[in-house]
């Protein structure tokens, strides 16, 4: 298994409920063959550049151990949501 780290950026306008959902089905896309280290929320910040309109994103950053078919999920999922704006998995050095 190898070891990565997601970076998403959801639209600033979402609940916090509806964050946490999300948040949680990404998880879960991770624990289905790998394992979810660390979850960090970084809250809104601003953008370089507009996004869809918006001029600020809520950054979320996933630390995680899996396979690389998780990633191609992760990758599959985050195009198809429209709350998240950008997303990039990168795998960590080791």
């Amino acid at each position: 298994m190898t070891k990565y780290e997601g970076a998403f950026i959801f639209v600033p306008t979402m609940e916090e409920e509806e964050r946490k959902t999300l948040i949680d089905r990404l998880k879960g896309i991770i624990e289905s063959n790998g394992s979810v280290e660390n979850v960090d929320e970084w809250g809104n910040r601003k953008l370089a550049y507009e996004i869809k309109d918006f001029k600020e994103g809520y950054y979320v950053f996933i630390n995680f151990t899996a396979e690389s078919d998780v990633v191609n999920e992760l990758d599959r999922v985050s195009k198809i949501t429209d709350s998240i704006m950008r997303h990039m998995v990168i795998r960590e050095e080791e």
